[in-house]
């Protein structure tokens, strides 16, 4: 057995993925994270840390942005540089950041739902008009972006920025250099910032291209937002980074991570960091296999014994979005099917927005075992469903 077969106990720690409905039968295949122990090289960096006996303020070394720089290069093909980078607590704390410092109250914000729900938030919560570009899906499953009616938004003068899910959360998409390239050039057109939130980028199957990557235009107004914590799992660190290239960005970010003093690092976190980026590689490439194997598995049972459910297989992250409007249930409805017949807790699709309504999304960087009995517990609850019927 691998160590993805067996995962950690979860009892005692305060984990938010697994007490929500603690002492329950039911399956929690809903928050963003993984159940598998952290990398060894991460694990083995943070005994290194607590063995020394200090946890004191902690500094954004040299040593750090260069790791974030290194792993970008090696993973990514892109020769980001160190000086780019801005550490920040959180990747949903930077698109707040980066609205506050590149935007203007009652400026316009695109995002693309189905998308993750903080994107309207950090826009609304932050005096800012939300613009809504909603994805396209084909009769296939696949999602587009609705690029005709983008460039018609994006010639409105209030629109000043785009926040651009890359990998997208939670359908799985992983943008083409051709789509990455036509977003760029609408945006530069119409003088229009990119916010990508490359947080899945490492959970691409196939490679990934970082927005910023694709062309000196892109560089100019791309705030690329990134982190360790889906791909290692180790989002408590609360670790993630921009990386602009851009020095008048840079600046006007820097500034507004200064207002709000959060250029303040964990002692732990600057550990776990440099021990993910610098060692974590080959296991990542274990868990990526496994979770995709959970993934296709799924998948094909589903077909099999769920056909009223449809999953395709992303291209990216380690989540299934559910297409589950064959069920006919009203949205409540679908949320207590899942909750209180099949006893796992996924997320809704509509908490998504426009697009998500009749989906759930569901979280595979699991065990075998825990997506073999979501398998099962799905197709007794659709059996009985139907007999209902």
């Amino acid at each position: 057995m691998t160590t993805f077969d067996n995962p950690p106990s979860f009892e005692g720690i305060a984990s938010e993925k697994w007490d929500l409905h603690k002492g329950k039968d039911i399956l929690p295949m809903w928050v963003a994270d993984m159940d598998y122990a952290a990398p060894p090289s991460v694990l083995d960096a943070l005994a290194r840390r607590i063995g020394r006996g200090v946890l004191g303020y902690t500094s954004v070394t040299p040593e750090y942005k260069q790791a974030v720089a290194g792993w970008m290069s090696r993973r990514h093909g892109w020769q980001a540089q160190p000086e780019w980078v801005r550490f920040c607590p959180g990747v949903v704390v930077s698109l707040s950041v980066i609205v506050r410092a590149c935007t203007q109250p009652g400026d316009a914000v695109v995002i693309q739902p189905p998308v993750y729900p903080p994107f309207r938030s950090v826009v609304e919560d932050n005096g800012r008009e939300l613009v809504l570009n909603p994805l396209l899906r084909g009769d296939d499953g696949r999602y587009e972006v609705n690029f005709a009616e983008l460039e018609e938004q994006l010639a409105e003068e209030r629109v000043k920025l785009l926040i651009l899910c890359s990998p997208h959360n939670p359908v799985g998409r992983v943008w083409s250099r051709e789509e990455l390239l036509r977003l760029a050039e609408l945006c530069a057109r119409h003088g229009v910032l990119v916010a990508s939130d490359e947080i899945h980028a490492d959970l691409a199957y196939e490679r990934f291209v970082p927005f910023a990557s694709i062309s000196e235009e892109a560089a100019a107004l791309a705030l690329l937002c990134t982190s360790p914590s889906k791909t290692f799992n180790i989002a408590g660190m609360n670790t993630s980074n921009m990386i602009i290239p851009n020095p008048q960005l840079r600046a006007a970010v820097t500034a507004e991570l200064k207002r709000g003093a959060l250029a303040s690092l964990s002692a732990l976190g600057h550990a776990a960091v440099l021990g993910a980026y610098n060692g974590g590689e080959e296991w990542l490439k274990e868990a990526l296999a496994y979770i995709r194997g959970n993934q296709q598995y799924l998948a094909q049972e589903l077909r099999r014994s769920a056909p009223e459910i449809s999953a395709s297989v992303p291209e990216g992250t380690y989540l299934l979005w559910l297409d589950c409007r064959g069920l006919g249930l009203a949205e409540p409805e679908l949320h207590r099917f899942f909750l209180e017949k099949a006893r796992i807790q996924l997320s809704p699709g509509s908490s998504f927005g426009e697009g998500g309504s009749g989906f759930m999304r569901l979280n595979a960087a699991c065990s075998r075992a825990t997506a073999e009995e979501a398998a099962r517990r799905i197709a007794a609850a659709v059996q009985e469903l139907r007999a209902s019927r």
